[in-house]
Parts: structure tokens; C-alpha cells; sequence
């Protein structure tokens, strides 16, 4: 069974950073994209970050470009979300997400969801 358990948000003032982890398990984590993508408080799934499966190449979402660094750690089969310089706009539910291929795709081509974390910036 495939399980992907998220953790790392909270409550952070603006300008401050969190890490976001995701375990994965049921599945080989080295074989497949994963991203991470969000939902803000009434607004639709966002794609954020996606990292292919050996993590050599990695994309962002224009909003989050040179704050936000996505990693993965295949050994441990984990990934990661380093968000840095954070605004209120970040506020949302992030979940990690499993692809069915070794590259990743649009928010909504996925296989496999979290359960999310929820990260609110907020002074």
C-alpha cells in the first residue's frame, strides 16, 4: 500500500522559513516524480515543486521560483520542501505527490496523494 505522510508545517511570520518532510513508503520512492503542491484557503490545487526520480532535475512554480528548493533522498525515501522568504500568499495545505513515471507533471497528474500539512504565514 502506498503511503505518503507529510510533515514540518505551522505557523511562521512572514519572511520566516520551514522545511516540509514527506515518508514514503509501499512503493520504490527511487522510480518515480514526486511534487508538492497546495491549496490555499478557497482557491484550487497548486503545483509547486516537482523533482524527477532521481531527483537530477527539478522544477518550481513562478510563485515560489527562488525561495522554495525541492530535494529527495533516495536512500531514505523521503522528500523534502525547503520554503524560505515566506509570504502570506504561502498560507495553504501542502501535500506531497506520487507520479506514475519518472518525470512529473501538471498538479493534477498524479497517482497517489498525502494526506497534507498545513502551513500558515501569519504575523
Amino acid at each position: 500500500e502506498v503511503q505518503l505522510v507529510e510533515s514540518g508545517g505551522g505557523l511562521v511570520q512572514p519572511g520566516g522559513s520551514l522545511r516540509l518532510s514527506c515518508a514514503a513508503s509501499g512503493f520504490t520512492f527511487s522510480r518515480y516524480a514526486m511534487s508538492w503542491v497546495r491549496q490555499g484557503p478557497g482557491k484550487g490545487l497548486e503545483w509547486v515543486a516537482g523533482a524527477t526520480s532521481g531527483g537530477g532535475i527539478t522544477g518550481y512554480a513562478d510563485s515560489v521560483k527562488g525561495r522554495f528548493t525541492i530535494s529527495r533522498d533516495n536512500a531514505k525515501n523521503t522528500l523534502y520542501l525547503q520554503m524560505n522568504s515566506l509570504k502570506p500568499e504561502d498560507t495553504g495545505m501542502y501535500y506531497c505527490a506520487k507520479y506514475p513515471r519518472s518525470s512529473y507533471g501538471s498538479a493534477y497528474a498524479y497517482d497517489y496523494r498525502g494526506q497534507g500539512t498545513q502551513v500558515t504565514v501569519s504575523s
